[in-house]
């Protein structure tokens, strides 16, 4: 599956790329020339949006075909010295940096035992297979969910908040709070753990959607997530208490919209100083293209396992990759801050907060 979306990509890159060549030969008269290669782009960027290869993720064309026609930038510095993670640190402890904008993924919930969707046997994918459902994905299409909403359910029975516990990257995301530079934290994730670790909700874009709140598929009203916990839990189709619909957790599906909080981005990533891109494959759009977004002289930080996204085929002189382990990369990043002694004290508080919550 995954290698067809690779060959996809690379056949539809070499039709981007002989279109290109032809466009430049050919003068404005024959549909060339500038205006031709704009329509051209236009095409690949924004105006044709994502793109979707059956049966995968869907992926974004705007950033390949930058790269596969040489228009990304791919290291051009301009002379400047690269950027290091200790540059960074030095850049926030001197209050260079002081509004900062995160996005994070799944790899920031994997160490806190959530496993993610798509590893071989043990994603949640996978726990999926006893239900015979067509595809992965289905469980996140509205159409399978009302034909048969019990794998949904019993993927939101795994993720409901409560069921696990924030780690050490997520409290260093609270930590950016307190210290008052955290402007925003746009999250893939919906399993609420950036809430759990105490960040307010008007500083969480969560992308994918919340099971902080329930809407009835038919009525439209709204409830609190908390409300149908206990269905949920007990294996149970939850359904609306005034017109006896189904409810579902405020989960973004596939073909609903955004929520409207994700278009905060419009004046957040223009106004940042310091982007952090944390545990996230930067596949699923429209979320991997505002690791664009920033301005060209903000620094961008990946903590990550791999390279992925620009910071693979499009780097800037002021981009910074730690890979390997994300909590690990964050733990390089806490000691360069000399941040240590306050993330141990935040965690045992909030550890005995939940402590005290669980008994």
């Amino acid at each position: 599956m995954e290698r067809g979306a690779r060959r996809g990509a690379v056949a539809a890159g070499g039709l981007l790329a002989a279109a290109w060549r032809s466009l430049r030969e050919r003068g404005p008269k024959d549909g060339g020339g500038p205006r031709g290669l704009a329509r051209l782009l236009s095409c690949c960027g924004m105006g044709c949006g994502a793109w979707r290869i059956q049966g995968t993720r869907p992926f974004s064309l705007s950033a390949a075909t930058r790269a596969i026609l040489g228009l990304g930038r791919w290291g051009d510095d301009g002379g400047k010295k690269p950027l290091t993670l200790q540059d960074v640190a030095k850049l926030i402890r001197n209050k260079e940096c002081r509004r900062i904008v995160v996005m994070a993924g799944a790899g920031i919930s994997t160490p806190s035992g959530i496993p993610d969707f798509r590893s071989p046997g043990s994603g949640l994918y996978s726990n999926l297979e006893q239900y015979d459902i067509p595809y992965p994905e289905a469980i996140f299409e509205l159409t399978y969910f009302f034909v048969n909403p019990k794998p949904f359910f019993t993927l939101a029975k795994e993720l409901y908040p409560g069921n696990y516990r924030p780690n050490y990257a997520h409290y260093f995301l609270r930590l950016l709070h307190d210290k008052g530079l955290l402007l925003r934290l746009y999250t893939q994730n919906i399993d609420g753990l950036e809430r759990a670790a105490g960040i307010p909700p008007d500083r969480l874009v969560e992308a994918h959607g919340t099971f902080a709140t329930a809407t009835c598929t038919v009525c439209r009203r709204k409830f609190p997530g908390e409300d149908f916990r206990g269905d949920v839990m007990a294996d149970k189709v939850p359904h609306c208490r005034v017109c006896t619909g189904i409810v579902k957790p405020d989960i973004v599906f596939f073909g609903e919209e955004l929520p409207q909080r994700f278009f905060l981005h419009v004046t957040d990533f223009p106004m940042a100083d310091l982007l952090f891109v944390i545990g996230t494959s930067l596949e699923v759009e429209p979320f991997a293209s505002l690791a664009g977004a920033v301005r060209s002289s903000v620094p961008r930080v990946l903590i990550n396992r791999d390279l992925v996204g620009p910071f693979a085929w499009q780097q800037r002189y002021n981009d910074v990759a730690q890979l390997g382990d994300v909590v690990g990369g964050v733990e390089k990043l806490v000691e360069l801050l000399g941040w240590n002694e306050e993330m141990q004290a935040l965690i045992r508080k909030e550890k005995e907060k939940l402590d005290a919550k669980d008994k």
